[in-house]
């Protein structure tokens, strides 16, 4: 094969093995959720996240407008995959049913620590929230307050307000969570201590 034909078969190649367009952004999404989960959020960087997808910085700012892009996509992943966790469960009595959805509030910031940190701890300053991400935010509260509801209309807890209810249980479960996570749950077993902790709210808005 002549030099020319060696060179335009390998500028070919080259061409064959770039990422589609239409999945870059998929995969620079997925490439920062590895670093996130592998290095913290003090490890997600627009170099390391280019890095990891195998795509030049530029990219990044090109898809996602730089660092704040990033962020925001996490964000809107952690807000979604907690209001998948505190969806309405398969517990007929709904009391239960309230319950399972606290305990699965702390099974999930205790198994995505790092997606926690930046969903409540600003672990990546990012200038401000945009409408997509609070709508996403919004959407995992309204979970909350949809079990509150059911609860209530079983006869089960007193709710007039059922957003002012889900932001009493939710402020109960964020402390709760956030002393665990910080290593400063002073009692001998945490889970324990939180389940007594869900016991006490639920018995304080039982009808």
């Amino acid at each position: 094969m002549s030099a020319a034909n060696t060179s335009a078969a390998n500028t070919a190649a080259g061409r064959r093995s770039r990422t589609p367009s239409a999945n870059v952004e998929r995969e620079l999404v997925a490439a920062a959720e590895a670093v996130l989960v592998r290095d913290g959020p003090g490890g997600v960087t627009v170099r390391a996240v280019a890095a990891e997808a195998g795509i030049a910085p530029m990219g990044v700012y090109n898809r996602l407008g730089g660092k704040d892009g990033l962020v925001e996509a996490l964000l809107i992943i952690g807000f979604d995959r907690l209001r998948a966790a505190i969806e309405s469960g398969p517990e007929p009595d709904m009391m239960e049913r309230m319950r399972a959805c606290a305990m699965r509030y702390r099974e999930f910031a205790l198994t995505n620590r790092h997606f926690y940190a930046i969903m409540f701890e600003d672990a990546i300053p990012h200038e401000h929230m945009s409408d997509e991400v609070a709508e996403h935010a919004g959407a995992a509260f309204g979970a909350l307050v949809r079990n509150v509801e059911a609860t209530a209309a079983a006869g089960q807890i007193e709710a007039p307000d059922p957003r002012e209810v889900g932001q009493q249980i939710w402020s109960a479960l964020h402390g709760a969570v956030a002393l665990e996570l910080k290593d400063l749950v002073l009692t001998p077993d945490a889970e324990t201590t939180y389940r007594a902790t869900v016991d006490m709210v639920l018995r304080g808005l039982a009808a």
